[in-house]
């Protein structure tokens, strides 16, 4: 993880994957077995990369503590209440990133997103959950500037 963030220097960190409801992520090791990472591990590296990192995306089940506590580094961080569907969490992202692209803050493209999941009959528009920095402006919640915005 510290080579990709060290090489490539993200805006934004995303994982996508499984969580358990003991705060840790379900990662896998360098032979491809799961390897369970905690909080206060994923936490940690954040904070080591925040100068790069706005935003944390934890698109995996049970991931609003990590979400939560992520936000002391970075702008913001988006986590899930509960287990989510894979259909939930695929929706939910891509409707986010579409919002963003098209310049919408954080806050928006997540307003927007949650939408999709009900314009989509997913009942799951509540386990998404955003957390902002304190002191953090809406303009400053804007990753995309379009061309002529």
């Amino acid at each position: 993880m510290f080579q990709a963030l060290n090489e490539l220097k993200p805006t934004i960190v995303h994982f996508s994957g499984h969580g358990t409801s003991d705060d840790e992520l379900v990662l896998q090791d360098d032979l491809g077995n799961e390897k369970l990472v905690s909080k206060e591990a994923i936490v940690e590296t954040i904070a080591l990369m925040s100068a790069a990192v706005r935003l944390v995306f934890f698109n995996t089940c049970f991931s609003y503590e990590q979400a939560r506590a992520c936000t002391q580094y970075v702008d913001a961080a988006i986590g899930m209440s509960d287990a989510i569907g894979d259909e939930a969490a695929r929706v939910f992202a891509a409707q986010f990133y579409s919002g963003i692209g098209f310049g919408l803050s954080i806050r928006q493209a997540f307003a927007q997103a949650k939408a999709r999941l009900l314009l989509e009959g997913i009942s799951e528009e509540t386990t998404p959950q955003l957390y902002v920095k304190d002191n953090v402006e809406e303009e400053d919640l804007i990753l995309v500037r379009p061309p002529g915005a």
